[in-house]
């Protein structure tokens, strides 16, 4: 047993509290607690984990942590000793949406069709009119057709006033697919919203979202575990800053994402690119255990 070991066992008693009484208090095994009072840090996930629960030890025995930690930082394991783990899970870049293009361009194909289709309407006009004035022109008496100067000039004017009414034409023409595209339904927006809180304990619902790509990134280094409602893990191990510093999962084809989180102040949540803020504060609780249920749209 080490020195640190002693001073937490000697507070804990002092408080009048057995080991089943601060597994409660804590909400961390025994045998982790029992570990960390018998000095024998094997058994406890990693470095980040053993900090987290000696923090709660002590404040559940009335301790200064910080305290602690500097009186035995000989007998506490160090972070930068962490050896990292290799995931097998690759990370995932987000598709982006295409379905906006589709929007920009629209409004543009209707416009050109509109132009062309008013532009043909005029020429049909014009043909129509010029083989009237030819049919309406008299005829010499060598049965020649005399050219009459009042139908070309009366040609000229019409085919003016039709070029000059075309671009106002066009212009209503274009107002109409804008109108069009503005009364499309608006899609709504995913709602990721607390079902419950309790202590460390957060639980999360995802709806009206089509996919659950869920996203964790470090902001300096932590030790996350990652899996699926069933208890199939798809991540454990360390991210760090500049290094392996984040995890893209997709969760899609599930019902439920588990995570631990060791360091939530270093940790960052991401569903569908957008942030998760935590429902308790990470200064408050370091360690968090998240659940995120997956509700699709057809649910």
């Amino acid at each position: 047993m080490t020195e640190l070991g002693n001073r937490l066992k000697e507070a804990r008693l002092e408080k009048g509290m057995s080991i089943d009484d601060l597994q409660v208090a804590t909400k961390i095994q025994k045998r982790y607690l029992t570990g960390i009072e018998e000095g024998n840090y094997s058994m406890i996930p990693g470095p980040f984990y053993v900090r987290a629960f000696i923090k709660q030890y002590c404040e559940a025995v009335g301790l200064h942590a910080e305290e602690i930690f500097e009186q035995y930082k000989s007998d506490i394991p160090v972070i930068d000793d962490i050896p990292e783990k290799l995931s097998r899970v690759q990370t995932r870049k987000s598709i982006p949406s295409g379905g906006s293009k589709l929007f920009e361009i629209l409004p543009k194909v209707l416009i050109a069709v509109f132009i062309i289709g008013a532009a043909a309407v005029v020429y049909y006009f014009l043909s129509q009119n010029n083989n009237d004035n030819m049919a309406d022109e008299p005829e010499d008496a060598q049965g020649n057709t005399t050219v009459v100067e009042e139908a070309k000039d009366f040609t000229e004017t019409e085919k003016n006033k039709d070029d000059q009414k075309a671009p106002a034409e066009e212009t209503e023409e274009e107002s109409k697919p804008v109108e069009e595209a503005e009364e499309e339904p608006a899609v709504p927006a995913q709602e990721i919203t607390v079902a419950q809180s309790s202590g460390k304990n957060t639980v999360y619902e995802l709806k009206n979202a089509d996919q659950f790509q869920l996203k964790l990134v470090s902001t300096g280094a932590t030790w996350v575990s990652i899996s699926n409602g069933k208890g199939s893990n798809f991540f454990q191990g360390t991210l760090k800053k500049g290094e392996t510093e984040s995890q893209t999962i997709d969760f899609s084809k599930e019902t439920e994402a588990v995570l631990i989180i060791g360091k939530s102040t270093e940790t960052e949540i991401y569903i569908n690119d957008q942030k998760v803020e935590y429902a308790v504060a990470p200064k408050d609780v370091v360690t968090q255990n998240i659940t995120i249920r997956y509700l699709p749209n057809n649910e």
